[in-house]
């Protein structure tokens, strides 16, 4: 058995640990977009008396590259996007975010420099994704019973089935997962993953492994998962709170006149009024009025609610476009100001579909222990919902952003909900 468990590494080879570690990129990174520009543009003079304009560029592009590697480190953690535009996408907030301390502190700086070693940094990042693809998706090795089957439907990891504890196949592994609670788990495979947690093997539990690869989790009956360990943190729902609101008046003069071209427009298109107030469901169960662009005509619901479906014909042209690019969500900046919602969160449903879906659904209700966002884990991940059967996904979503409720994991949205809008995913 001990041979057989050597053959599992827990840890890549040491190149590929170096070549992977934070503190590596960031030397790397700052050689190549920062010191290595430098010394085009300004010889090996800067590098003794630097000028100013010279030595704030310099430092903020460290400190930018820096601030995205840590990032991303950070947020590949949570399941979802690998992409090359996921990882651009962090680099370019960071340089915008640079750009913007600049202008407001009236600081000197070097556009033509930093605008080469964002090109450098962006080339490095391209290099680096291709480079490492082998090793973002895990190679994991199963244990064939109980619940842990159903993971073999999971696309997000390379799986590779152990038929035989005595027989393994010579592989390495990112680790074992099996159903450590199922009844089928016999007297010689536990004493197999015994043998391979004391080699040093990392071993987990299905249910966890099918949480961090999907994102979503999975709540049928108390004893799998108690409420009580998704309880949200209450000091990041205080500093939450407060990011909303500034944030919402941080953008307000850039949003007010998108705002505003888009109420005339709907005007002249349809009769009725620009905006759509509906009630939803909030936290704690409590109802509000949600404020959205009316991108329906303006009786679409004068025979009840109902779910909007694809190719709608009560959606008019207008309103197709501002549903793909999300505009027609921006009256709800007003609702996270008067403290109804969040920017980031659950998505709010109507009463008649939230006292339907609590009869279907298990602890449907429970995701009200948060603020509705006006985007939110659910909708980036999966899209529009139809359905029950659908809703019960989404459900699953809703639960794994309480569970992870934390800064990173809304910034994760964030980027994912500007991919969103781009893309027009999960539009009706």
């Amino acid at each position: 058995m001990k041979n057989n468990t050597n053959l599992y590494k827990r840890h890549s080879k040491w190149y590929e640990r170096l070549f992977f570690s934070t503190t590596t990129q960031i030397i790397i990174m700052t050689l190549v977009s920062a010191v290595f520009p430098a010394f085009l543009m300004w010889g090996s003079y800067f590098f003794v008396v630097p000028k100013d304009t010279q030595l704030n560029s310099f430092l903020g592009v460290i400190v930018s590259n820096a601030l995205a590697l840590i990032i991303l480190r950070m947020l590949l953690k949570f399941p979802g996007d690998r992409s090359s535009g996921f990882i651009i996408s962090a680099i370019l907030s960071c340089y915008s975010v640079l750009f913007v301390l600049f202008f407001i502190f009236r600081l000197d700086y070097s556009i033509v420099f930093l605008m080469i070693s964002l090109l450098f940094s962006l080339a490095y990042a391209f290099v680096g994704y291709f480079l490492g693809r082998r090793w973002i998706i895990p190679k994991i090795a199963l244990v064939p019973v109980g619940k842990a089957l159903y993971l073999l439907e999971t696309t997000q990891a390379t799986w590779f089935v152990i038929e035989n504890p005595e027989a393994v196949e010579k592989r390495r592994y990112n680790m074992i997962v099996a159903d450590l609670y199922a009844s089928e788990l016999s007297p010689e495979w536990q004493k197999f993953l015994a043998n391979c947690v004391l080699a040093g093997v990392p071993v987990y539990n299905a249910k966890q492994v099918e949480e961090s690869l999907t994102g979503r989790v999975r709540i049928r009956h108390m004893y799998e998962n108690q409420l009580g360990s998704l309880l949200p943190s209450p000091v990041y729902s205080l500093i939450k709170r407060f990011i909303d609101v500034v944030a919402v008046l941080f953008v307000m003069p850039i949003v007010l006149p998108i705002m505003l071209i888009t109420a005339i427009i709907i005007k002249l298109e349809s009769k009725g009024g620009a905006l759509f107030i509906q009630k939803r469901v909030g936290k704690g169960g409590k109802e509000f009025n949600i404020y959205k662009f009316r991108s329906m005509a303006h009786d679409s619901e004068k025979d009840g609610a109902k779910f909007a479906s694809a190719s709608d014909m009560r959606v008019t042209r207008v309103g197709k476009f501002i549903r793909k690019t999300r505009i027609d969500e921006l009256p709800q900046f007003f609702n996270v100001l008067k403290g109804d919602m969040s920017l980031i969160g659950p998505r709010p449903e109507q009463k008649v579909f939230v006292d339907q879906f609590e009869k279907s659904i298990p602890f449907y209700n429970y995701r009200h222990i948060v603020r509705p966002g006006i985007s939110g884990w659910a909708q980036v991940m999966q899209g529009y919902t139809a359905d029950v059967e659908d809703t019960q996904i989404k459900v699953e979503f809703d639960f794994y952003y309480i569970k992870h409720f934390s800064l990173w994991l809304d910034v994760l949205i964030v980027f994912k909900t500007i991919k969103t809008m781009l893309t027009g995913f999960g539009a009706r």
